[in-house]
């Protein structure tokens, strides 16, 4: 008997996840979404991969830009990751880039300032599996924060990491 998607959900839930705003810009135009759905794929050439449902305006967005930023979101993000997750009626990408001071780095795609981390990249291969697009982004350039703690996504909520 296969498990069902409701037990997978529930399951992942309790896997927890940094939580990030992948963001883009390019002839698609600028658009930028919530997502935990993020690793590292290898250090030579350092590659991570995002995973991003495909009915997601940012999903189309990044195909068509070829680049993404994945903004890491410290400890204090939480509700600017609810304004990219839609969750507070922030539709239009102009209204969610109002929050938060925002930069580029190497690709263009649009940087947080005060991220814990981002990883500045460019679309390598993309794979559909599912509902979901999977990216591997090669990096051209990375930002860090060592001062600023993490935001993470565990059970259904968000959990502050300080930086010790």
């Amino acid at each position: 008997m296969p498990v069902s998607s409701e037990a997978f959900r529930a399951a992942m839930a309790r896997l927890g996840a940094a939580v990030n705003i992948v963001t883009t810009d390019g002839p698609a135009g600028r658009q930028g979404c919530t997502a935990s759905a993020v690793c590292s794929v290898t250090d030579s050439p350092p590659t991570l991969l995002v995973c991003l449902n495909r009915s997601s305006d940012s999903n189309a967005a990044i195909k068509r830009n070829g680049v993404l930023c994945v903004n890491v979101l410290a400890h204090h993000h939480d509700t600017l990751s609810s304004v990219f997750a839609g969750l507070l009626g922030h539709e239009d990408p102009a209204e969610r880039f109002a929050h938060g001071r925002w930069e580029t780095l190497v690709t263009g795609a649009p940087v947080l300032a005060d991220a814990t981390v981002v990883f500045d990249a460019r679309v390598a291969q993309v794979t559909e599996v599912g509902t979901h697009s999977v990216f591997f982004a090669e990096i051209e350039a990375i930002r860090t924060d060592p001062k600023a703690g993490a935001l993470f996504w565990f059970d259904r909520s968000y959990h502050r990491l300080p930086v010790a």
